[in-house]
């Protein structure tokens, strides 16, 4: 190394310490779309008789926040007091 030279670092060709690394977001996230009422029954949990709210609920994948794969798609009842869910 010469004086006035500028120093290179331990990589010796003046790279930054992360070149060439890779940024991803991604996210596994439980979506759940209203769907308007569903029966009115009584709760097994909290025993109060209601009308449920019926819900379409799947996981999904997303990267850089854009859903890439969904799965364990099912339709639900839900109790409006307890939340409580059932299979619809």
């Amino acid at each position: 190394m010469h004086v006035g030279e500028p120093s290179r670092g331990a990589g010796g060709s003046g790279s930054a310490p992360y070149a060439g690394a890779v940024f991803l977001l991604f996210g596994l996230a439980t979506r759940q779309k209203p769907l308007g009422a569903g029966a009115t029954r009584t709760c097994p949990r909290c025993h109060n008789a209601t009308t449920w709210a019926r819900v379409r609920e799947h996981r999904q994948l997303t990267l850089f926040f854009v859903p890439v794969a969904r799965w364990k798609r099912r339709e639900l009842e839900v109790c409006g007091i307890c939340g409580t869910t059932i299979a619809a």
